[in-house]
């Protein structure tokens, strides 16, 4: 027994380091992602409220729609996972081709979308006419990098499938490091550079037009043009891509593939749209509510979503590493890979909960000096350190799956525990109380209604993650092969 479980030991040690080695850049990556909606806000924010205001609307439209097209994306992922622990490399650039046909019709369908369908949803949301008018010339600006961000996007599933993360990291960092100075230029035009640089800068660079809003969303737009050329040229020319021949020659689009993929993928971008509309929709609920409270839910879920970027990488990981093994022909390996991750992660949200306690006081003093919006932010920080246990394990458990190509049942659990019982719970205690045997609870009930919706959604997935693993493990199932 203790040979058995010091062998049980070392096995999970390298596997969690070889799990880790895929996670921490891909948590790099989203972070830079991250930090270029961050810097969207605040250049935006300081050259006036409206451009402020018209940058966070028309986010509220274009972030979702990408969202959506990076989840279907994802899909091939698992697929060039599975190819490659199989050995099947050759199968390979067909499926990338395929992905990369259908990033180009996704990614243009999305910039028709923000040039022509935007102005009855700005009526329809009761914006300000002056705020409508710029945020549709934002989005304008950056649908134009619409095609190129989902281009990008296939080629980061494909490389992530191909253990490699770190692409995404540099890739992303490069991204920013185009964004905050192209913010800067156009958003402040001359005058900011003159107020940078002085006044001896030539008179064609001081005459350049400070764009605000507008310049937010072209500088959006180059910064994903970059990343997708950036991705296209590295997948080219590195020697980590070299078992597989990518761009030699063209593989046309071809029915039978574009349609796994979409069954694969399709699936992971609904319930990612669906994550996501929940914290929008939650935030319109909460709108009602006052500007204290409105401050406060943000600054919590601001600064928890942060700390979630890890276990989300996680998840991100493990789909590659259950695929790898899968297309290994290694079911009962796969099994343990999935169940080991979950132990990663469950140790992750242990390790966030900590963070929360110790740094959330001081970190919310940054965000704002209010008294009353602390306190009620650290109130509802306390809610998150319960439902961090919760959301790390439903998203990986999410992860697992989709290494198993098993995606469509991750879409039904999203739906009914998100929007059904986070959602749907969430408005009643905050508008109406518990069964009458309390107030409303307000902003409160809205993230009890989150912790009882994640935590539905753990353990409906972890249910899932039980039965498909244990039957595939034990030749009951078959995973489909590409």
């Amino acid at each position: 027994m203790p040979r058995l479980s010091s062998a049980l030991v070392v096995r999970s040690r390298q596997e969690t380091a070889s799990l880790l080695r895929l996670a921490l850049p891909i948590c790099g990556a989203q972070l830079a992602q991250s930090g270029m909606g961050a810097t969207d806000v605040i250049m935006s924010g300081r050259a006036s409220a409206t451009d402020l205001a018209a940058v966070s609307v028309g986010s509220s439209l274009w972030m979702p729609l990408m969202l959506l097209i990076t989840g279907t994306l994802i899909g091939l992922t698992p697929i060039v996972a599975q190819l490659l622990g199989g050995r099947r490399t050759e199968r390979i650039y067909p499926y990338v081709h395929q992905a990369l046909w259908l990033s180009l019709v996704l990614g243009v369908v999305a910039a028709l979308l923000l040039w022509f369908a935007v102005t009855p949803i700005f009526r329809l949301m009761e914006v300000p006419p002056r705020v409508a008018e710029l945020s549709a010339a934002y989005l304008a600006a950056v649908a134009f990098g619409m095609p190129g961000v989902a281009l990008y996007q296939a080629l980061r599933a494909y490389s992530d499938g191909m253990n490699h993360t770190r692409p995404a990291l540099w890739i992303s960092l490069i991204g920013l490091g185009i964004n905050v100075p192209s913010n800067y230029l156009l958003i402040y035009g001359g005058a900011g550079l003159v107020t940078l640089f002085g006044d001896g800068l030539p008179g064609w660079l001081q005459a350049l037009p400070a764009l605000g809003a507008v310049g937010c969303g072209i500088a959006t737009a180059l910064s994903m043009w970059a990343m997708c050329l950036a991705m296209l040229l590295y997948t080219r020319h590195s020697r980590a891509y070299v078992p597989v021949i990518l761009w030699q020659k063209i593989a046309w689009p071809q029915r039978a593939m574009i349609r796994e993929l979409l069954h694969v993928g399709l699936p992971i971008g609904v319930a990612i749209f669906v994550e996501v509309t929940l914290f929008t929709l939650i935030a319109l609920f909460v709108a009602s509510l006052g500007e204290i409270t409105v401050a406060a839910h943000q600054v919590a879920l601001n600064y928890t979503s942060v700390l979630f970027m890890l276990p989300l990488s996680l998840a991100m990981a493990l789909t590659v590493r259950v695929g790898n093994t899968l297309g290994a022909d290694k079911p009962r390996e796969a099994r343990f890979v999935a169940w080991n991750g979950m132990v990663v992660c469950l140790l992750i949200a242990l390790f966030n909960d900590l963070i929360l306690w110790l740094t959330a006081r001081p970190v919310v003093a940054l965000y704002t000096h209010n008294q009353e919006v602390q306190n009620l932010a650290m109130s509802l920080i306390l809610l998150a350190m319960i439902y961090q246990v919760s959301d790390s394990l439903q998203v990986n458990m999410a992860g697992a799956l989709r290494g198993y190509k098993d995606t469509r049942i991750i879409m039904a659990i999203t739906l009914v525990s998100y929007w059904l019982v986070g959602l749907g719970g969430g408005h009643l205690l905050g508008t109406q109380g518990f069964l009458g045997l309390t107030g409303a609870l307000g902003v409160h009930g809205y993230w009890v209604g989150l912790i009882v919706g994640l935590t539905v959604a753990a353990l409906l997935l972890g249910w899932r993650l039980q039965r498909i693993s244990r039957s595939v493990a034990n030749g009951r199932l078959h995973v489909s092969q590409s």
